[in-house]
């Protein structure tokens, strides 16, 4: 008896006939004919898919939070909401717009650059330490469209951030101080319908001057596999220039330093704005981020994806 594969000439048939009837166009471009990389990885799509994580969740609900713990460490505490001389964390309890300063005054330092750091700095080192990245190119979706998606939606979700803790930090302060004025430390008082407007300000500077931040933590997120090397990488190097900035002895150098004019938002709140500060602090920011994107950019695409 002889042993071997035995198969139905009639299938054999069957499948060279569908086999020759298929066709596959090619489009002007080299690629499959349908084929649209504008169609691949949707900002909707990766917008969602970040949202569903826990890290992204917690983020913004620690976020929430933090003004009520802000109001609880007050209460416990002993704060005289009649203040009308000291720093920024004495006339905290003078008006909702002080509240709301102090909020952005306290998490200036570490906070807010850290949760600019985290969403760009996971958003591509996540996907390589998931193993998930090749494949994710594979689909296929180019590499630049791949980054630039990754990049807005994480600019997204960083801008809701830093938007959402001032609206819910102004919301708390009105509860629990009312709606005064805006009491500066050297003692101007700028109205309520005033510090609104400066406080929206103070937001788009900060947005806008943690760009060098998310570059930097891009930057770092293609060059490596380990989502917090990415993380922490960024966050140390904003620690490292703020330690740096608060040498005196380093005189005119400190102006090149990308936090130097972290807080020149504050200028804002006073009836006397100095723009020049926070003209140095948007072009500051302005070209540290554009070379650190430019630089992610080149090293995406130059890049040997194995993971």
């Amino acid at each position: 008896m002889s042993e071997g594969v035995h198969t139905d000439p009639h299938a054999l048939d069957e499948l060279s006939d569908l086999a020759s009837a298929e066709h596959a166009g090619v489009g002007p471009d080299g690629a499959v004919e349908g084929y649209s990389a504008r169609r691949t990885l949707r900002l909707g799509v990766e917008l969602r898919r970040q949202l569903k994580r826990r890290r992204t969740q917690f983020l913004l609900g620690f976020v929430a939070i933090l003004p009520f713990i802000l109001v609880i460490a007050f209460e416990l505490g002993q704060s005289n909401p009649n203040r009308r001389s000291g720093g920024f964390v004495d006339l905290a309890t003078a008006s909702a717009p002080n509240f709301v300063v102090l909020a952005l005054f306290v998490s200036g330092t570490f906070l807010l650059p850290m949760i600019v750091a985290l969403f760009f700095g996971d958003t591509i080192a996540s996907e390589a330490s998931w193993s998930s990245l090749k494949y994710l190119l594979a689909v296929p979706v180019p590499r630049q469209r791949v980054l630039r998606q990754k990049a807005i939606v994480s600019g997204l979700l960083s801008a809701f951030a830093l938007v959402l803790l001032p609206l819910v930090s102004l919301g708390v302060g009105v509860i629990w101080y009312g709606a005064g004025d805006a009491i500066s430390p050297t003692g101007d008082a700028v109205s309520f319908g005033d510090s609104l407007l400066a406080i929206a300000l103070s937001t788009v500077y900060i947005i806008l001057q943690l760009a060098w931040v998310a570059g930097l933590a891009l930057a770092l997120s293609v060059s490596t596999d380990a989502p917090l090397g990415a993380v922490g990488g960024a966050v140390l190097v904003a620690i490292l220039s703020q330690i740096l900035d608060q040498i005196t002895a380093l005189e005119g150098l400190r102006n090149y330093l990308p936090t130097h004019y972290a807080f020149s938002w504050m200028d804002l709140i006073s009836t006397d704005v100095d723009w020049t500060n926070l003209a140095s602090g948007m072009l500051s920011a302005a070209i540290y981020g554009t070379v650190f994107f430019l630089f992610a950019g080149r090293r995406f695409a130059q890049k040997d994806i194995t993971s």
